[in-house]
């Protein structure tokens, strides 16, 4: 699915009485869409209002209002609708349980396998915010640039990271623009719409040569498969097994050259051959 172009006014509302409203935004400028007629818009400050409570659990369908930007010296208040979307519930990325220190040593595993250098190109993959977080502050590059299905996600980091470029949309269709890239972390790669031969050939469009691939799942199997239970819409597919990796890999021109499956962490590492 390719994510449809979000163009955002300078006051979005919900219908809604109870509202979370993320921070007001100064001049969100880069946030691309799966649509290649708007890769970029140019919004005011604004704030984003999401209904709360169990009924936003899994999937929250949001109908966004466009009041005028001038409304209060002009009298009347022009209502306009703009789209409705879905936005998933992204929250078990961030949980409390990545704060402990066996998991955040997992992460400097993660990032260190990619071994980024001041030059690389680097593409982050369904990212958390703290994942992100770490990455710019322990490994500085040329270009990060953080892929995602939420634009609520994206617009947070956005906010924090001015340089850091974001792109809303499916892993499998990011522009050629940014290419060649020589480190790709596939951060939750369960939550892909796609079969794992559809990423390595798009990937293999994308990697410099000697590009490196992370998979990962900071906290492994075992906490998936609860995920799972609890984000059915959002995990769809499984970490892939060593044989099947190998397989898809190597008919891409990838070499895997690390791979650790156990209950609390996974880690699969390959290199670009080609």
């Amino acid at each position: 699915m390719i994510m449809r172009s979000l163009l955002l006014p300078s006051a979005l509302l919900l219908p809604s009485p109870t509202r979370v409203s993320l921070p007001r935004l100064p001049q969100l400028q880069h946030i691309g869409t799966g649509n290649s007629h708007c890769d970029r818009y140019h919004a005011s400050p604004f704030h984003l209002s999401v209904p709360s409570g169990p009924s936003c659990k899994s999937v929250c369908k949001h109908r966004f209002l466009a009041g005028a930007p001038n409304a209060t010296d002009e009298g009347a208040v022009s209502v306009i609708k703009i789209e409705d979307f879905y936005e998933k519930d992204w929250s078990f990325l961030d949980s409390d349980e990545l704060s402990t220190d066996q998991v955040k040593q997992n992460i400097d595993r993660i990032i260190s396998a990619g071994e980024i250098e001041e030059s690389s190109r680097v593409l982050v993959s369904i990212g958390s915010e703290g994942f992100v977080d770490h990455l710019v502050e322990s490994s500085p590059s040329q270009l990060l640039l953080v892929v995602h299905d939420s634009i609520f996600i994206l617009a947070g980091i956005k906010e924090k990271y001015d340089k850091v470029k974001c792109w809303q949309g499916d892993l499998i269709y990011v522009p050629e623009k940014w290419s060649p890239l020589d480190v790709v972390f596939l951060y939750f790669q369960p939550a892909l719409p796609f079969k794992l031969d559809q990423i390595f050939e798009a990937l293999a469009k994308r990697c410099s040569p000697g590009a490196r691939l992370v998979i990962s799942h900071p906290q492994g199997r075992q906490v998936l498969e609860l995920q799972r239970q609890q984000f059915p819409d959002v995990i769809i597919a499984n970490l892939p097994d060593k044989t099947t990796l190998q397989k898809v890999a190597a008919d891409h021109s990838f070499e895997m050259t690390d791979f650790v499956d156990e209950p609390g962490f996974y880690l699969a590492t390959l290199k670009f051959i080609k």
